[in-house]
């Protein structure tokens, strides 16, 4: 089983890329694909984000346990708005977790937007994909590290692992806070495999965040001589149980 745990539909306004549903779907079959977790594009209003949500909800019914939603709304949006939109995600289009990009929606982690992802988050009982190393100080992982201690009983996945020159930390945030996981795409093969090996591959999943990146982000997995166990935690068993998917 193959768990994309980090992937776009929709446009991003920050980053002006496209994630078209052709290229989606295209490189699930090429890549042999099971399960895809997707997220909107960055967008600043809520129109345009609720929009992008109706897309991802509609494609999960056309694709039931293929598809599955993560919310992203713009932290900064009134807060009524923003625990609005989530709620509806969650309690009406299934969604199973929600983005906080620091980088790209300006927010810093342990300011009153950046704790409200995660209150709202822990009350609706998702996990929370966080953004982590490009964009610091916002996106460094050690600012993850308080964050989990105080909200113990939510599940953080720190998006691409701090990115190589960060990984260090994401290595101590997921030490130090066992209800923290790794998203591995962007990552060295090197920096993965010792994860592996030192923190779990139950702490670690695979994700491509673009589409085209899938079929070598699969590639570093599969040649850095891990047991066929640790391998399929790491592709599909981790996000499975990190995002709370039931899979047959």
């Amino acid at each position: 089983m193959i768990v994309d745990a980090h992937t776009h539909l929709g446009y991003d306004y920050v980053f002006e890329e496209d994630f078209t549903l052709e290229k989606l779907l295209a490189n699930m079959e090429k890549n042999s694909i099971d399960i895809s977790i997707v997220q909107p594009g960055t967008a600043i209003d809520l129109k345009t984000v609720a929009r992008q949500h109706n897309s991802i909800a509609d494609l999960s019914k056309i694709m039931p346990g293929r598809i599955f939603g993560m919310a992203n709304p713009n932290p900064h949006l009134p807060p009524k708005q923003y625990s609005k939109e989530l709620q509806r995600c969650v309690n009406e289009l299934g969604f199973v977790g929600v983005k906080l990009h620091p980088l790209a929606h300006a927010v810093n982690p342990l300011n009153s937007a950046g704790f409200r992802v995660f209150e709202t988050a822990l009350d609706l009982g998702i996990t929370v994909m966080v953004h982590t190393g490009i964009g610091v100080p916002w996106a460094l992982p050690s600012a993850l590290i308080p964050i989990a201690i105080k909200f113990s009983d939510l599940k953080i996945v720190l998006a691409h692992s701090g990115s190589a020159i960060y990984s260090s930390e994401a290595a101590l945030a997921a030490e130090l806070c066992p209800n923290i996981y790794l998203e591995t795409s962007w990552l060295p093969s090197t920096t993965i495999r010792s994860f592996c090996k030192t923190l779990g591959a139950n702490r670690l999943m695979f994700g491509s965040d673009h589409g085209e990146n899938a079929a070598s982000e699969l590639a570093k997995y599969r040649t850095m001589d891990l047991a066929d166990e640790e391998l399929e935690w790491c592709l599909g068993k981790t996000a499975a149980k990190a995002f709370n998917i039931t899979v047959s």
